[in-house]
């Protein structure tokens, strides 16, 4: 198993064990700190990204081309998209759908899934992978998973803020990987001299410098 794909699990365990904390059934049905989510939805979206690994790894290799991670930001939709954009409304209609069994349904399906990944994952070759709604291009598993893991860890802290708990705190080695990906992404966004003084000159440092 790639250092990669360890890192996602451990996050996903994380994420799992936040989804069974009592306050996100409590809050079940409340607003979350996303506009237009609930906590439900939210939670649905966190929980996709670790139910969507073992239907992905079931494909097989996808005839579309292979195209580098950040390649794969400047693509995807909803990266620039608005919250009532089509591709956001279908992103919280799942959420929901994946939370309609409710919160001890979703964090057993989640459990169970993780388990069925890491048995998956110890023998899954960095193959190329997709998602289809994406568009037509597939990553590498390693990015596909950094994605995944990245995911995890910026809707994690959503959630825990929604239901008024910590954040989940993220292994080095995870925290190192979705870091430096948000980073590359923000340079992306706000050039490397919005970037830089963000991180070396508070006087100088441009008002936000968020990868989304």
């Amino acid at each position: 198993m790639t250092r990669t794909a360890d890192d996602f699990l451990t996050v996903a365990r994380s994420a799992a064990a936040l989804l069974r904390d009592p306050a996100v059934a409590e809050r079940w049905s409340g607003p979350s700190a996303l506009p237009g989510f609930r906590v439900s939805g939210l939670a649905g979206h966190l929980a996709y990204q670790v139910l969507a690994v073992p239907r992905i790894l079931a494909q097989p290799v996808p005839a579309e081309p292979t195209i580098p991670l950040l390649e794969h930001y400047a693509r995807v939709d909803w990266v620039d998209a608005g919250p009532d954009a089509e591709i956001n409304v279908r992103i919280r209609q799942g959420g929901e759908e994946a939370a309609a069994g409710g919160p001890e349904a979703l964090a057993a399906e989640v459990d169970a899934v993780i388990e069925r990944s890491a048995a998956g994952l110890a023998s899954a070759p960095d193959r190329p992978v997709r998602i289809p709604f994406w568009g037509p291009w597939s990553l590498t598993l390693d990015d596909l998973l950094i994605t995944r893991t990245m995911e995890l860890a910026v809707h994690s802290d959503d959630l825990a803020v929604s239901v008024g708990i910590p954040a989940p705190e993220l292994p080095e080695s995870a925290a190192e990987t979705v870091i430096g990906l948000l980073t590359r992404l923000a340079v992306r966004r706000h050039g490397p001299t919005g970037v830089l003084r963000a991180l070396s000159r508070a006087e100088r440092a441009p008002a936000t410098i968020a990868a989304f």
